[in-house]
This record gives C-alpha cells, structure tokens and sequence, in this order.
C-alpha cells in the first residue's frame, strides 16, 4: 500500500512559485516603466575663496550614464547658443580647474551628440537642462553610446538660475551624487496593485489549503487500508471440495463474478458469514470495506468484536458463545431459537 501522498515539498514549492511570479511580474514590468536614478546635486555658490551658499537640488541621471560621485565647477558653453551641439562648441574652463561639469541646454540636437562634445574637451560630468518653458519638470534622457561620462537632466528654472549666476561672474561647484532607485509608475499603480496583492494572498491562502487537504486526504485512506488488511488477515479462507455444499449445481454463486464455485477454488467467509472467491472480494473489500450483499462495515465490526470480548480475556469461550457475538443480530436470534428446540425434547423427557 502507498502511504506516500503529497509532500510538504511540493507545498513548499508551490507556494514559493507563485511569490516567484508575481516577483518577476513586478520586476519586470517595473525595468521597462519609467524607472530611474534620481541625482542628488549639491551647488555650492563660491566668491573669491570663500563659500556664500550652498543649496541642494534633484536630478535624473541619464538611462545608460555611470552611477558615480563627480565633482566640478559648473561650466556652460560659450557664444549665445547653449546647446553645444556644433562640434567646433567651446568650454572656457577657469584657470587651475581640473575638473569640470558641463552645463548645457536641450534641443537641436540629440543627448548623445551634447554630451559627446563635452566629454571630447574633458568634461567629467553633462548637466543638460530642460527646454525652456518647461519649468521644473524633467524626464530620463537616452544617451547610447557615450555610457563613460556621468549625465543628469535637471530643470529649466534650475538651470537657468545656474546659467544666469555664472554669466555674473559668480563660480559654482556641483557635485554629483548617487541618490535612491525611483518608480514612478508604482505610485501612480498603487490601487492596482493593492488588489492585485490581496488576490495573490488570497489564491495563495486557499490554494495551499487545498493541498494540505490532498496531503491529509491520502494520509488517512492509508491508514484505512491497513487497517481493512489487518481485519482481513483475520478472516477464514476456505479452499472448496467437490462434497461442500457451495459447490455443483445446486450450489451458490459468488456475488462478485456470478460464477459457479468449483472445487478447490480459495474463498473467504467474512464474519457476516457470506462466502466469496478469495480474488473477487479482496479487491471490493479494500474498496469499499463492507459485505457485497448484506453491507457488513468490516472496521466497524472489527472495533465492536475487540471491544466486547476485552473483557473476557483470560477465559474460555463457547463455540456457541463465539457464533453468536461474531453474527449479526438475525443470525444470533435463530442461533438461540434452533438451541432452544433442540433442548426442549431434553427437558420434556427429564420431566417423564
């Protein structure tokens, strides 16, 4: 018999499936939304030696630009226009300044070309602001193919101020620093996906009780059938002779095959009393643990026999005594009735 059933592996495995999935779908969806690095710039404002402000402002760092701190003094293109997208552009760099951060405006050309300019003439960082009229709004910018040089994108008013300060003859320090992984769309999603987390836990919360339930399931129509074994390695076999009376024409059918008894066929009497074929009833017996013909449950019978006669254990038992507890109610009465008639003629002639 098989008591094997499912195992706590499988639900183990099951259940870390699923988180699985909804991981993968969140990751994935997540990398190919509008996720990016916010750039955090500190801009110090320097007048001779001397520090006058300082102020923190955001950025979004450019999709395929390096996650790295950089430092530099802040430098925008010389001539009117801004956009550093001729390559003969200029940078007037302040003497003794090493390192230096480009600060150039969007449009005319691509991020690519702005920041290849840049970063031809030395720049260590691109800080590209936004189109004008746009405020203080930003978004991530796709700069392939120049992956060696860290670039943001910060606003248009920023930028301006920035642009507007150095024009004054005011020097500015920035530095370039790597702030948090942002997700916009999960804000904007958060409803949905709140349901779509409480679906998941409930589907989840129900499908691992289900395969608890189909664990447990097997567990005890195991121990059922041993049990149904037990009890039948207790019942009587009987190999048939051609004098029995089950056996010839006048003889009995087996109720599972219909077929006649012959002799030295293997039979098995249950306790109900019936006679099967040994290979007809064994299988029906651990299917469906009752009598083909009169529905006898074998482990009820089995629990009632071992109940009753614990009590007796140590005596003798009668063979009359015996018939009658291991019959049914029927079969007991007539046991007690042919007795009795058969003591009857004992008593009368007693009496004479």
């Amino acid at each position: 018999i098989d008591c094997s059933g499912v195992s706590k592996m499988d639900l183990v495995t099951s259940f870390w499936c699923l988180h699985l999935g909804i991981y993968v779908f969140v990751t994935t969806y997540g990398s190919g939304a509008d996720a990016f690095w916010i750039a955090n710039l500190n801009i110090s404002f320097w007048i001779g030696n001397q520090t006058v402000w300082e102020i923190e402002e955001h950025g979004i760092f450019a999709k395929a630009s390096p996650l790295k701190k950089v430092t530099g003094v802040l430098v925008p293109p010389e001539g009117l226009h801004q956009n550093a997208c001729s390559s003969v552009t200029t940078f007037t760099k302040p003497v003794h300044i090493d390192s230096w951060i480009a600060l150039i405006m969007r449009g005319q050309c691509s991020f690519m070309q702005k920041i290849s300019v840049a970063a031809e003439q030395g720049a260590v960082g691109v800080i590209i602001y936004n189109y004008p009229g746009t405020g203080n709004s930003v978004f991530p910018m796709f700069n392939l193919g120049v992956e060696n040089i860290v670039a943001v994108m910060i606003g248009n008013l920023k930028g301006l101020d920035l642009l507007l300060l150095i024009q004054n003859g005011i020097q500015v320090m920035v530095t370039i620093d790597v702030g948090k992984h942002y997700y916009p769309w999960l804000t904007h999603y958060m409803g949905t996906i709140f349901v779509f987390a409480s679906v998941a836990v409930v589907y989840c919360t129900f499908y691992c009780v289900r395969k608890l339930r189909t664990a447990r399931d097997p567990t005890q129509r195991c121990r059922q059938l041993l049990a149904i074994k037990k009890a039948m390695n207790h019942l009587e076999l009987r190999t048939l002779k051609e004098d029995d009376k089950e056996v010839g024409s006048t003889g009995e059918n087996c109720a599972v095959c219909l077929e006649m008894y012959k002799p030295k066929d293997v039979a098995r009497v249950l306790d109900c009393r019936h006679l099967f074929h040994k290979t007809c009833v064994d299988p029906w017996l651990l299917k469906h643990q009752t009598c083909p013909v009169c529905k006898w449950d074998m482990l009820g019978k089995v629990q009632r026999v071992t109940t009753e006669t614990e009590p007796l254990v140590g005596n003798q038992i009668s063979n009359e005594a015996s018939s009658i507890i291991s019959s049914p109610n029927e079969e007991a009465y007539e046991a007690h009735a042919h007795a009795g008639m058969q003591k009857a003629p004992k008593t009368q002639s007693v009496g004479e």
